[in-house]
C-alpha cells in the first residue's frame, strides 16, 4: 500500500473517535440547573395538609398547577404561626437554608398575629408586625431572592344582607403601607378573595371552604363548618389568583405559569400520610 494510501485508510479509522470527542456529539456530565423555586412562609390556610385533614387544603398545595416546568413550590407555611411565631421557632431560618440567588419568598400571615391576647404570636399591626414582615423581606434581599407580601386570604363571613365582610382590621392595611415603604411587590390576597366571595355568595363558598356534613368525611365525622380553611376546590381558586396577580404585577412572565384559564380537576389534590 502507497505511503498516500496508508495516511488515507488512518484518517478514516480515526474518524468516528474524533467526531465522538466533539462537543456537538458529546453527552453532558454537568449538573441540570436548579428551577427557580417559590418559597411560602405563611400559616394553615397556605400549608400542607396531611390525609387525616382531608378534604382541608392550603393554597399552597394547588400553586405548583398553575407554574410551568421551570419553577417549583418549596411550602414552608405552617398550621397555627403567625410572622412572629415563624421566626421565633426557627422557621423562618430553615426556609433561608433553601433559597438561591432568583428565587421568590412569599409572605402571608395575619390570621394568627391577630390574636394579639397570646404572647407568642400577636402582633401589633402597625409596629410589631410591621417589623416581623420588614426582616423577612430584608432576609431575602441579603440571598439576592425577590420577596412579595400577600396580605392574609379572607374569611368567609357574610352580613344578613349576604354581603361578604372583612375579618383581618388593620393588618392587610398594615402590610400594604410596608410594602410600598419597602418598594417590594404586594398580592392584595384579602381583597381578591373578599371580592370573590361576595361574587359567590354565602351558598356557593361552603363549597370553598371546609364545610362538611356529619358522615361526608370519615376524618370529621360530626361534621364541620369552617370558615377559614379551604377544600380544594377553594384552594385551587385562591392559588389560580395568586399566580394571576402573580403574573399582572410582573413577578411571574407568561411564559411561566399555565392553566390560568383552564380548568383543574379537584382530584388533582391529594394529602400525603402524615
Amino acid at each position: 500500500m502507497s505511503l498516500t494510501r496508508r495516511r488515507t485508510a488512518a484518517a478514516l479509522a480515526a474518524l468516528p473517535l474524533a467526531l465522538a470527542a466533539t462537543p456537538a456529539t458529546a453527552k453532558s456530565t454537568g449538573p441540570r440547573p436548579r428551577p427557580r423555586t417559590l418559597h411560602i412562609a405563611g400559616d394553615s390556610t397556605a400549608a400542607q395538609k396531611y390525609a387525616d385533614a382531608a378534604p382541608e387544603t392550603g393554597w399552597g398545595m394547588a400553586l405548583p398547577f398553575f407554574l410551568g416546568p421551570g419553577l417549583r413550590v418549596a411550602n414552608h407555611a405552617m398550621n397555627g404561626r403567625s410572622s412572629k411565631s415563624f421566626i421565633d421557632e426557627g422557621l423562618l431560618a430553615a426556609l433561608l437554608g433553601d433559597v438561591r440567588a432568583g428565587d421568590f419568598l412569599l409572605v402571608q400571615f395575619g390570621h394568627n398575629d391577630e390574636k394579639t391576647t397570646d404572647p407568642l404570636r400577636g402582633t401589633d399591626p402597625w409596629t410589631t408586625y410591621q417589623d416581623h414582615l420588614r426582616t423577612y423581606v430584608t432576609q431575602a434581599h441579603a440571598r439576592h431572592a425577590r420577596p412579595v407580601l400577600l396580605t392574609p386570604v379572607e374569611r368567609r363571613r357574610f352580613a344578613e344582607d349576604g354581603t361578604a365582610r372583612p375579618s383581618h382590621g388593620e393588618y392587610p392595611a398594615a402590610m400594604r403601607a410596608l410594602a410600598a415603604e419597602e418598594g417590594v411587590p404586594l398580592i392584595d390576597a384579602q381583597a381578591l378573595t373578599l371580592a370573590r366571595w361576595q361574587q359567590l355568595g354565602p351558598d356557593a363558598t361552603q363549597d370553598y371552604f371546609n364545610w362538611q356534613a356529619p358522615g361526608e368525611s370519615p376524618n370529621y365525622p360530626d361534621g364541620v363548618q369552617d370558615n377559614t380553611h379551604f377544600q380544594p376546590r377553594g384552594a385551587l381558586d385562591v392559588a389560580r389568583t395568586t399566580v394571576r396577580a402573580l403574573l399582572d404585577a410582573r413577578v411571574l412572565a407568561p411564559g411561566e405559569v399555565r392553566r390560568l384559564d383552564a380548568p383543574v380537576p379537584t382530584e388533582w389534590i391529594t394529602w400525603p400520610r402524615p
